[in-house]
């Protein structure tokens, strides 16, 4: 029987999104698989209450910012407990403060470095250590992100490893549309658009309120729903105000069931222009059968297959949203194609487990590697 080991998560990120959805659902499926596993998150961070909810064991450091408060808090904490097997950071502060605390200690774990997005990192020579040196392997959220590792920073491929991230399919899968919407409150003659994601710039929500101001004249059958919160709320709900779209637009804040959400919708879009990995939102409704339109920044056209589950679309281009979201509003046929092409991909590669064996081959590596 393989030995269990002890893994410890840092995440400096006081957000809540696809990013500490993953490492929670991680967490939690290295649990169940007999390891010991420890978050370690800022107090006010969301994470750490869902943490507690998942069942999965937290701890309160202020490693929200790159300071010396919050190095002396992780370095003390790595002290005390010689008995880690592998730290995964996950965010940019908290690697720092993990690297210059393993640095400064006699026995201190091997760093496994997540990378979630597509973010460019730049080339100074102290990146650089951070990656190549002090960080003994790094995960990206997808083939494109370490492939633009390698290509544009010179990383040893060999140590990058991608592990797309995994969904429940069991939580996350078709059911009845009419009974999801009775339970939402929507009218179940009405269509609709629907976006999951945090109210952020980069989410490309503005984009999507432009593009629906033109198609809702034509489509007066459709209403577009927001799930989510974040700093963009006000001026979101300021700009449905402006459309003169009151009577359309939902923004119906952070919800537990998304799932009965993705359920109600008939196509699901996120006009993103961030630097993405592969959104677990997309890879949800995906999983629930609906058809999808997104834009083509970082690893999504992994997940999505132009024309084939979706449509993908140039970022920060309302004309070309509208045209692909017309695309879909007007057929249903199409809708139908994509959503049970989306459904048969999602079954085949959006699984938990073949996430969690995988940074598990990981983590035993780079414990192997160190001991």
């Amino acid at each position: 029987m393989s030995q269990a080991l002890f893994i410890v998560h840092t995440e400096s990120s006081c957000g809540w999104g696809g990013q500490e959805l993953r490492t929670l659902t991680e967490a939690a499926g290295m649990l169940k698989r007999g390891h010991r596993v420890l978050l370690l998150c800022p107090p006010e961070a969301p994470m750490h209450a869902h943490a507690v909810k998942l069942g999965v064991p937290v701890e309160a450091l202020p490693i929200a910012r790159k300071n010396w408060k919050g190095f002396a808090a992780l370095h003390n904490w790595l002290k005390a407990h010689p008995n880690v097997n592998v730290l995964n950071t996950h965010s940019s502060t908290d690697t720092w403060l993990a690297a210059l605390a393993c640095a400064t200690l006699r026995r201190a774990p091997p760093i496994v470095r997540t990378r979630h997005v597509s973010t460019p990192i730049n080339h100074r020579a102290a990146t650089r250590w951070l990656y190549q040196r002090a960080t003994q392997h790094i995960v990206t959220a997808g083939e494109a992100l370490r492939q633009q590792l390698i290509r544009d920073n010179h990383f040893d491929a060999a140590r990058i490893t991608s592990v797309p991230t995994g969904i429940d399919l069991a939580r996350y899968t078709p059911r009845d549309r009419a009974e999801a919407r009775q339970l939402l409150g929507l009218d179940p003659q009405r269509k609709y658009l629907g976006i999951v994601a945090t109210l952020r710039n980069w989410k490309g929500h503005t984009y999507l309120l432009e593009a629906f101001a033109q198609l809702a004249p034509r489509h007066s059958d459709w209403d577009l729903v927001l799930v989510g919160d974040g700093p963009q709320r006000h001026n979101l709900e300021k700009l449905v105000g402006i459309l003169n779209l009151e009577s359309r637009v939902r923004l119906v804040g952070n919800r537990d069931d998304v799932e009965r959400w993705l359920d109600a919708f008939d196509v699901f879009v996120l006009p993103s222009y961030g630097e993405e990995g592969v959104s677990q939102s997309v890879m949800q409704a995906m999983a629930t059968g609906l058809p999808v339109v997104a834009t083509t920044v970082g690893a999504m056209a992994e997940a999505v297959k132009h024309e084939h589950t979706g449509l993908l679309v140039p970022p920060r281009n309302t004309e070309a949203l509208y045209d692909a979201l017309a695309c879909l509003m007007h057929d249903d046929a199409l809708r139908h194609h994509f959503g049970a092409a989306g459904l048969d991909y999602a079954r085949r590669h959006f699984g938990i487990e073949p996430m969690l064996t995988r940074m598990e081959a990981v983590f035993r590596k780079v414990h192997g590697e160190k001991s």
